[in-house]
């Protein structure tokens, strides 16, 4: 059974930090692309950053040179380093590890809170 386990998140001041983390169990985490999403109240589930198995990142223009994903795969984890965060940063943030092209795991969210 695939299992992922976000953490990190919480409530924070605008300009402040916090790193979430995905823990992966029960695949292969080494040889699957990893992402992170995130929904806020209202809107749409967004792409925030993903990284190749090789190690290659793409981020939405809206976190550009704010956020970092990384991963460790000795440690089947995948991580979000958030920096200068802004109120509209605020939403539920998910990992999502592709298995398939056609299957995707995700995880069960972790709540950002960015106060003005």
């Amino acid at each position: 059974q695939v299992t992922l386990v976000e953490s990190g998140g919480g409530l924070v001041q605008a300009g402040g930090s916090l790193r979430l983390s995905c823990a992966a169990s029960g695949i292969a985490f080494s040889s699957r692309p990893m992402g992170w999403y995130r929904q806020a109240p209202g809107k749409q589930r967004e792409l925030v950053a993903a990284i190749t198995t090789g190690g290659s990142t793409n981020y939405a223009d809206s976190v550009k040179g704010r956020f970092t994903i990384s991963r460790d795969n000795a440690k089947n984890a995948v991580y979000l380093q958030m920096s200068s965060l802004k109120p509209e940063d605020t939403a539920v943030y998910y990992c999502k590890l592709e298995a398939t092209r056609l299957l995707d795991y995700w995880g069960q969210g972790t709540q950002v809170t960015v106060s003005s």
